[in-house]
């Protein structure tokens, strides 16, 4: 798999997925320690919990009301931070989990695709989900702030940044209005920004945001991207300039040194995926 990501797909560095298994863990180590492979970073958690079947980055929660899944979270990304350690990658990507109200996003994409997007039901249900948030969203926020202190901490000790991951749904936590005075009073030079265009470009097509305007907010905190398309209204993890995202307009509204990791569907083919990383190259440069 990796061999085949840098020699067919032409990347030189590769961040490791939160589905990635204990058992592989050996053998990457191996090319790692030989020389053969670089990682940009790693998607928390990885590797994935013995006890968790399938890829899920959110199978364990830092705004769990559970105090033990909040423990087992907490343990699960010091193990990541461990292996970032052990292979040079500077950055662990993290989700923080979401606030408990009757999902919303998924609702929205729905009637858009059925034509009624901004329709008077649409809206009601939109500003109803916002007041609701708005309502509960403080003592979700708060249990992240505790849980992330000790992560911080500890990724310190390890020179690893952790970035904060920009998200799919309404419901996830912390919104785009809460983020940046999250980062404020967490106030650490470990922690960060981690952009997803996909994922902003739904909510953008939702009515939530403007993703222009919201990266002339957060760009000076952002460490790094996951890079992928969307077609509206929300099929994401299309490949670059396959889609809708105006990457031309957005791509200059973040640091110089931020860091982009092409992160789209496993059922792209290595065709699609040249021609996109080919196309950025004439327009960006490497």
């Amino acid at each position: 798999m990796l061999c085949e990501i840098q020699s067919k797909l032409g990347f030189n560095l590769i961040e490791l997925g939160h589905g990635i298994r204990i058992s592989l863990m050996p053998g990457i180590q191996k090319m790692f320690d030989a020389g053969k492979v670089r990682f940009s970073s790693l998607h928390n958690f990885c590797p994935l919990p013995v006890e968790v079947m399938m890829a899920s980055p959110d199978c364990y929660k830092l705004s769990a009301v559970s105090p033990k899944e909040r423990e087992r979270a907490i343990k699960q990304t010091f193990q990541t931070i461990d292996f970032a350690e052990r292979l040079n990658a500077p950055f662990v990507v993290l989700h923080l989990g979401d606030v408990k109200m009757r999902p919303i996003t998924d609702r929205l994409i729905e009637m858009a695709e059925a034509g009624k997007y901004l329709s008077r039901r649409y809206v009601r249900l939109k500003v109803k989900a916002v007041q609701k948030r708005e309502r509960i969203a403080a003592n979700y926020l708060q249990r992240v702030k505790d849980c992330l202190r000790p992560i911080i901490d500890y990724a310190g000790s390890k020179n690893i940044r952790l970035g904060l991951e920009s998200r799919r749904g309404y419901e996830e936590i912390p919104s785009e209005r809460e983020l940046p005075a999250l980062l404020e009073e967490l106030d650490s030079p470990q922690l960060g920004y981690w952009h997803d265009f996909g994922h902003t470009q739904i909510k953008e097509n939702l009515g939530f945001l403007d993703h222009a305007e919201w990266l002339r907010t957060i760009g000076p905190r952002t460490l790094g991207c996951h890079v992928q398309d969307c077609i509206w209204p929300a099929q994401d993890h299309q490949p670059p300039f396959a889609g809708d995202v105006d990457l031309e307009k957005l791509v200059p509204l973040l640091p110089a040194n931020c860091l982009f990791v092409w992160e789209m569907s496993p059922n792209k083919r290595p065709g699609q995926i040249r021609r996109s990383v080919r196309v950025w190259k004439e327009r960006f440069g490497e």
